[in-house]
């Protein structure tokens, strides 16, 4: 048990040294499996080649790229807004009505995308800018967005799941059946949650407009590609008509006519959609890698058979081991990455957890609860590092881009140009969420003549609301009133140096 609780250490400090977690665990693992065998090397750099080449030609680790470019096509197609769009229409008039829709949107998105991280990225641009222009705290909002979009996991399909499944041998179709039901009790409770705190200030959730049954059935409508897709691969596995892997591509492909028939996919949508999934493989595949290597090391040491020896020896209760696994877990996700967490404990916890006769299921979506917390959990919680780089409003980034912004007005009205300020606002407008804002707050008023050639060209800023209304917002106008311009020179005015 020393060897193994000195490699976690060693590991641990070598990530400290900011070495990525996926080469920390090969490192140990590799030099721990040459200790144990007399330091030889010959035996670890095989063991090593061996795990390289069964984890690249696992088929069953397919499901795992093919679920992750049927997440990208999801995002892709815009299926995230027909859903909030659906579930405001339906609770939007409660108190903390949008941020109930967000929570019961993300979990329809987890749906059929699979990642917790993708789930709170999507709908820190979707819902995050309705609630807060709807008068909504910053503290409910931002917790919405990042607690909603930890259900992405829990709602099968999940990546985390497949990677549990595929490290401990466990069926990920019954993994998945398992986890719908939490998943729905994980929505409710969140919904509570928010019920309880727009009841101790109803200032933080102001209620919505009531829709009316025609509205809230034309939303309705409007998610039928998401259940489709849903009930297409989740039914197909759960039915027997394909397996994981199969399902995963069907579900890519679903994924795929679904963004093409919205005209929403593109070549180079495609080949950022391809880019992005290869890029997501070639980061849980070298994580997965590591794990490997470093599991060989930790099954050859007598860790995992002195921990089963300590449980029964004192008389634990299989109650108290699952609590303290849960803490160590809870402990962990306030420094860990979620996926590396798990990797890294499993093969020290699960042959104690299938020592003492729980179900390998059950610790699954144990295991996946207590991930959520993680995600959520301060400093390493990526569901807020996401929230806050997507949906927050202009902090350190967008101040620089507002300040950016006004500089080039300022340029053009100096250089005797004020035809070309509404276009250049309108152009940069696009590229941003972030940008528009800082360039709400710089934009001139319309003092450029009504038929300049420059305004033909000005797209319109479209705003989305809920449950699809639209505000119009022009590039040449401005809600805030501004100076009016200065008198230009004459020509025979001496210019001042």
């Amino acid at each position: 048990m020393i060897e193994g609780l000195v490699g976690l250490t060693v590991m641990m400090l070598i990530c400290c040294l900011r070495v990525p977690i996926s080469f920390a665990m090969a490192i140990v693992g590799i030099v721990g499996y040459a200790y144990m065998r007399d330091w030889n090397w010959t035996v670890a750099f095989a063991m090593t080649q061996t795990k390289l080449y069964e984890t690249g030609r696992n088929y069953t680790l397919s499901v795992v790229p093919l679920f992750i470019l049927m997440g990208n096509f999801v995002t892709r197609a815009g299926m995230s807004q027909e859903l909030f769009r659906a579930a405001y229409a339906f609770i939007g008039h409660l108190r903390g009505g949008l941020a109930m829709a967000t929570i019961w949107a993300s979990a329809g998105f987890g749906g059929i995308c699979g990642s917790s991280i993708a789930t709170a990225a999507t709908f820190a641009k979707v819902a995050y800018p309705s609630m807060k222009k709807f008068g909504y705290s910053d503290r409910l909002a931002a917790g919405v967005v990042a607690g909603g979009g930890t259900l992405g996991i829990m709602i099968p399909p999940s990546t985390i799941m497949v990677i549990y499944g595929i490290f401990t041998e466990t069926n990920i179709g019954k993994l998945f059946a398992a986890g719908i039901l939490p998943g729905i009790v994980g929505a409710i409770l969140l919904c509570g949650a928010v019920q309880y705190m727009t009841w101790r200030d109803p200032a933080s959730g102001p209620p919505g407009e009531r829709s009316s049954w025609r509205e809230r059935l034309l939303a309705l409508k409007d998610v039928w590609a998401v259940a489709a897709l849903f009930l297409f691969v989740m039914g197909g596995i759960y039915g027997g008509l394909f397996t994981a892997a199969e399902g995963a591509a069907m579900g890519a492909f679903g994924a795929m006519v679904f963004a093409l028939s919205r005209r929403a996919l593109t070549w180079r949508t495609l080949y950022d959609a391809l880019l992005e999934s290869a890029r997501t493989t070639s980061m849980l595949f070298m994580i997965l890698i590591g794990a490997l290597i470093f599991a060989e090391f930790v099954n050859i040491t007598s860790m995992p058979n002195d921990l089963k020896t300590f449980v029964t020896r004192f008389n634990v209760t299989p109650t108290i081991v699952v609590a303290a696994i849960c803490a160590i877990y809870v402990v962990l996700g306030t420094a860990m990455e979620e996926l590396s967490m798990i990797l890294l404990t499993i093969p020290v916890f699960f042959p104690v957890i299938v020592h003492l006769g729980f179900d390998p299921v059950w610790f699954g979506i144990i295991i996946v609860c207590i991930v959520e917390i993680g995600l959520i959990s301060p400093p390493v919680g990526m569901n807020e590092h996401v929230r806050a780089e997507d949906a927050a409003p202009p902090g350190e980034h967008g101040h620089r881009l507002q300040r950016r912004a006004a500089l080039h007005v300022g340029r053009h009205r100096a250089a005797g140009h004020p035809d070309r300020v509404p276009l250049a606002l309108a152009l940069a407008a696009q590229h941003d969420a972030v940008t528009r804002v800082a360039l709400d707050r710089v934009r001139p008023a319309p003092d450029t003549p009504p038929h300049s050639p420059h305004l033909s060209a000005t797209p319109r800023i479209q705003e989305e609301l809920p449950c699809g209304t639209h505000a119009s917002l022009d590039a040449t106008s401005s809600p805030v009133r501004s100076a009016p311009p200065r008198p230009s020179r004459s020509p025979a005015s001496p210019r001042r140096r």
